[in-house]
């Protein structure tokens, strides 16, 4: 019996859905679906009308964050044992088993890779009831496109990203945008952290600190950040650099990437010495901690970290890309700069080194904006919203369809 059939004794209806991940690691989208689910479990689910599973790893950070939760995990592994994903057709039969396993009324894919598999399962079995979050700004190919376009509702994290996937005829019809949000409360870090942080590192209590928190990859651009820690040693001294974040691939170019970056950034030594964090819960902490986050990304359809290190009252410099401009306006609440350009990225950071009065009033509009256009709770409202309308069509249209098949058999 699935949720559908289930009610509480108030009588409300419960819908059940799953959340289809694909890594067992925790980056900006997870932590974003996860504030969501949280939001929802603590309404409750005579109001929000839902109770969710996850379909996914059963072991790794992902789950365990799931666990504190108390969610249910329905284990589905998507890659083989030398990490490459499966082939479509033994990857379906597995997602489609986890399904019926989960009882679930609609899955939710919560990545583009899972919006795709989600559609080639929906077009196998019409049952289906579908949805995906866009969290990727990158050109697909038409089948890629076809794969999205099958789910019932495409959910862009940012203005940015649902255009440029429309203009890859992406179907307009179903794509909506909500912007990730973030629970304020939670990244307002006591004044006793940014002692702790810098004696547990060795950084001297008037250092200047800079905080860069990502994945390790070629998109974040931590290349260009290596040649700005070359330019500001060779002008300043006494600077920190705290590099909070893992490299998942582990492919060779990826590998040779990352000790590229390390090489570059131990040269910069002992004018600026980077501290290799690894994979941080503590980021509420790192940022009361630091002095500004530098985020050069070359594409970001919306960055949670911006969202976070805002509502952490951090002065930030990030590029001007994607879905950034949606967040943040160059010199009011942050300095934005061109992907790719060491020049503009080392000027920017020393505008706030040297401009501490500049640099707060900054981090100040950043944190207001974030406040208030950026609530966790306007972003999990909205999207039970879009998977509420989703299952009220699809009941309606099997309403529609059982009362055309009775007029047929009469």
């Amino acid at each position: 019996m699935n949720a559908a059939a289930r009610s509480l004794e108030s009588g409300a209806i419960v819908r059940r859905v799953a959340i289809l991940i694909e890594y067992p690691t925790v980056n900006g989208g997870e932590n974003s679906i996860l504030a969501m689910l949280k939001y929802l479990l603590d309404v409750g689910s005579a109001k929000s009308g839902f109770e969710f599973c996850v379909l996914g790893p059963s072991a790794g950070t992902m789950a365990e964050r799931i666990g504190e939760l108390g969610l249910p995990v329905v284990d589905l592994n998507l890659f083989d044992s030398e990490g490459a994903r499966l082939p479509r057709e033994q990857a379906i039969p597995q997602l489609q088993e986890a399904i019926e396993k989960s009882g679930a009324d609609l899955i939710h894919g919560n990545s583009l890779a899972m919006g795709r598999l989600l559609g080639a399962a929906a077009r196998q079995d019409s049952r289906l009831v579908t949805t995906s979050h866009l969290r990727d700004i990158m050109k697909l190919s038409r089948a890629a496109i076809s794969d999205l376009n099958a789910n019932r509702r495409l959910v862009a994290v940012s203005d940015a990203t649902l255009r440029f996937h429309e203009g890859q005829w992406l179907d307009s019809s179903i794509g909506v945008v909500i912007h990730n949000g973030i629970d304020a409360g939670d990244f307002v870090a006591n004044d006793s952290s940014r002692t702790r942080i810098r004696q547990e590192l060795g950084i001297p209590e008037d250092a200047v600190v800079l905080l860069t928190v990502g994945q390790i990859g070629l998109r974040k651009g931590l290349d260009t950040l290596a040649d700005v820690g070359q330019r500001l040693a060779r002008e300043r001294s006494e600077i920190h650099w705290l590099l909070a974040g893992e490299r998942f691939s582990q492919k060779f170019e990826s590998v040779e990437y990352e000790a590229n970056v390390l090489k570059k950034f131990s040269s910069c030594e002992p004018a600026l010495r980077l501290h290799r964090l690894g994979y941080r819960r503590d980021i509420p902490e790192l940022m009361r901690a630091s002095d500004m986050l530098v985020h050069a990304a070359r594409q970001e359809p919306l960055g949670r970290v911006l969202l976070e290190a805002a509502a952490s009252g951090l002065a930030i410099v990030a590029t001007d890309v994607g879905g950034t401009a949606e967040i943040l306006a160059h010199r009011e609440s942050a300095l934005l700069v061109p992907a790719d350009s060491p020049t503009a990225t080392t000027d920017a950071i020393s505008i706030l080194i040297d401009d501490v009065a500049f640099r707060n009033q900054l981090a100040s509009a950043a944190r207001c904006r974030i406040r208030s256009d950026f609530s966790i709770e306007t972003s999990a409202v909205a999207l039970a919203n879009i998977w509420r309308s989703v299952l009220s069509k699809t009941t309606a249209d099997q309403i529609t369809a059982a009362d055309v098949s009775t007029v047929d058999r009469t």
